[in-house]
């Protein structure tokens, strides 16, 4: 099995860019200086993430197919938290040289695939040596003539409902840090998220307010949407989704753990909510987010804190 360092440079971007088919929106892919994606709407949506070696993933605990498609898909669901269609993936990688080949090409076929979900492509990016496996990700987006669904119009007397699986990515966590490999469902929750991409679309029929994807925690990112639209956000814990899978502590998983990459979203009281959203609150004057009418201790991820 060969390395990278023995591949090359040139010679690994030739293995990974032959790989990689191109969707709709891109009129030139890889292999030139730049990559060229068209822009029907005439602006483009556009969110960037890190994932780190030891910070973001683990290689005894995810494989390089699991790792590409969660890299892809915490873009992937911030631009269709925006209302739009997720177009383009580019992707920057750091590896190693001595990583095998096969790693890197897994990474990318987990990448690729994600993105088929959606009808996007990965259409360039860079590699280079670094003693950390670290991957820099921006995903654009078009909006297909639409405004932008921001997190700053909640309203008094809106709904708060949520779509997607909520704690289980935190639950899994928790269990590989402790050494244990069941539930197996929540495992691979934890490995692979799986946003429900179709949410944007759904969220813009009902005449949503206000978007977001749940990737810090569920309370961390009602508050996001409590801060920018100047409201406050009761949530009723008797209405939150809590799967059993999730056993005694479900509550509190779903509530404070990030990375599934669902959505929570702020919509009229008279809104037409379909079976596949939840409603758990509303939207009232005041600031900040209170849990069954009270403060919650612990509301989710802070990257320079935890």
């Amino acid at each position: 099995m060969s390395s990278i360092g023995e591949l090359g440079e040139f010679g690994l971007i030739t293995r990974l860019t032959d790989r990689l088919p191109q969707g709709p929106a891109v009129e030139l892919g890889p292999g030139d200086d730049a990559a060229v994606a068209r822009a029907p709407d005439g602006r483009v949506v556009a969110t960037t993430d890190l994932l780190v070696e030891g910070r973001h993933f683990r290689r005894d605990w995810s494989g390089p197919y699991e790792i590409g498609c969660k890299a892809a898909a915490q873009n992937l669901a911030d631009v269709v938290a925006m209302g739009a269609r997720p177009t383009v993936l580019l992707v920057g990688l750091a590896v190693p040289p001595a990583t095998p080949v096969e790693w890197a090409e897994q990474l990318y076929a987990g990448l690729s695939e994600e993105c088929a979900l959606t009808g996007a492509s990965v259409a360039g990016g860079d590699v280079v040596a670094a003693p950390l496996i670290t991957l820099a990700v921006t995903a654009l987006g078009d909006l297909g003539g639409e405004p932008p669904l921001t997190r700053a119009g909640a309203r008094p007397g809106d709904l708060v409902a949520v779509r997607g699986r909520l704690g289980h990515s935190a639950a899994g966590l928790e269990l590989l840090e402790s050494g244990r490999t069941e539930p197996a469902e929540l495992i691979e929750a934890h490995r692979r998220p799986r946003p429900p991409y179709a949410a944007g679309a759904e969220a813009r029929a009902m005449g949503a307010t206000a978007l977001l994807d749940v990737s810090d925690g569920l309370l961390q990112d009602l508050g996001h949407i409590a801060k920018a639209g100047g409201v406050r956000i009761e949530v009723d814990t008797a209405r939150v989704p809590v799967a059993a899978v999730l056993g005694p502590g479900g509550l509190r998983h779903v509530l404070t753990g990030g990375e599934d990459h669902g959505f929570a979203a702020t919509v009229p009281a008279a809104a037409a909510v379909p079976p596949s959203w939840t409603v758990i609150g509303t939207v009232t004057e005041g600031a900040g987010v209170l849990v069954d009418g009270r403060a919650y201790q612990g509301t989710g991820w802070d990257h320079f804190r935890d």
